[in-house]
């Protein structure tokens, strides 16, 4: 066997998410739990008009992810408590001696570090649920990972970050070399770029500890999309300026993506990211955060790193204000035999 994660940019089956349910993210006001049905449902939508969407509800929710989202988006059933689908949902692999078999990383998860406030027993069983709804061989993983806590370029090269895969809440007997083992088995890697750190509200209690995919992606192989923050005072500023001189020793041809102007939320220092963005069959999901002009750059410079694609911009806002954004609650499936 050879598995490869292809780029996010190769063709899709589909998209899969899962639709939100009771709990510390859904929020605790009437209000806030509507937001957040209509953010993952706006988010559905909008990848649906470029590739098939699958959800996965859970019973509870069943009713209302039937009105919500309509008839064009198809529903699965099963046990929900995390609805993060790409992290705790499985990594798709294809098999370059095999062409034709689909295959599924089964990471295990256990909310990001066990943290207090997190669910994960129900969400973590998505990767083999998911498997066989789509008929993929299961790839099971002894690494605590998650889908947000790695980028591929599809030709081998992976980012990942020292505070995720060497979290002593998630693996602490790993290094370097056990993850970098553990990752070329199940996705065919042969290059780690570890960066040091994330973002740095990703670090307070309901953050990830540094996931790569609000950091920076790779559009192509050699090419990078860097997370800039221009203001100063936010210290996202000295940190991706750190990971600029870091990702630029790797060789890497790099496009800084600058953050919005806002630096503040009503919980503090914001982490808002153009990089969380989803690249589908034709398009790409762009977070929005209500600030046009920013918005509008961002749609710039994603129209030309994936050139023929068209850009379309979702408010991410009440997805950021959980703890993460668009590619946070996606997982694409690619299309066996085309990438």
């Amino acid at each position: 066997m050879a598995w490869r994660m292809p780029s996010e940019t190769a063709p899709h089956d589909r998209t899969w998410m899962a639709f939100p349910t009771r709990g510390g993210t859904l929020g605790e006001s009437d209000a806030e739990r509507e937001e957040c049905y209509a953010a993952w449902t706006a988010v559905a939508h909008a990848v649906a008009d470029f590739e098939p969407v699958t959800m996965v509800v859970d019973p509870s929710e069943a009713a209302r992810a039937g009105e919500m989202l309509g008839t064009g988006i198809e529903l699965l059933e099963a046990p929900v408590d995390e609805f993060w689908m790409r992290d705790h949902g499985p990594t798709f692999v294809l098999d370059d001696e095999r062409p034709g078999v689909l295959g599924a990383v089964s990471w295990i998860f256990n909310g990001w570090g066990a943290h207090e406030w997190s669910s994960w027993e129900l969400s973590s069983r998505h990767g083999a649920l998911v498997a066989e709804a789509t008929g993929a061989e299961l790839i099971s993983s002894v690494l605590v990972n998650e889908g947000g806590g790695i980028h591929v370029d599809g030709e081998g090269t992976v980012l990942l970050t020292e505070t995720v895969q060497l979290d002593p809440r998630r693996n602490p007997y790993a290094d370097k070399a056990r993850v970098e083992a553990e990752l070329a088995r199940t996705i065919g890697t042969t290059r780690h770029v570890w960066l040091p750190r994330g973002l740095t509200r990703d670090y307070e209690d309901f953050g990830t500890s540094g996931h790569v995919d609000i950091v920076a992606t790779m559009p192509a192989p050699g090419r990078l999309l860097l997370h800039t923050q221009g203001d100063p005072s936010h210290p996202d500023h000295a940190v991706t300026a750190q990971l600029r001189e870091l990702l630029a020793g790797e060789g890497l041809e790099i496009t800084e993506l600058p953050a919005p102007e806002t630096t503040h939320d009503a919980h503090g220092l914001v982490d808002w990211s153009y990089v969380n963005h989803l690249v589908v069959n034709g398009g790409v999901i762009a977070c929005g955060f209500g600030e046009d002009r920013a918005d509008a750059r961002a749609r710039e410079i994603l129209a030309d790193a994936y050139p023929g694609r068209e850009v379309v911009t979702v408010d991410a806002r009440p997805l950021f204000d959980r703890g993460g954004g668009i590619h946070c609650i996606t997982q694409h499936q690619p299309k066996v035999g085309a990438a």
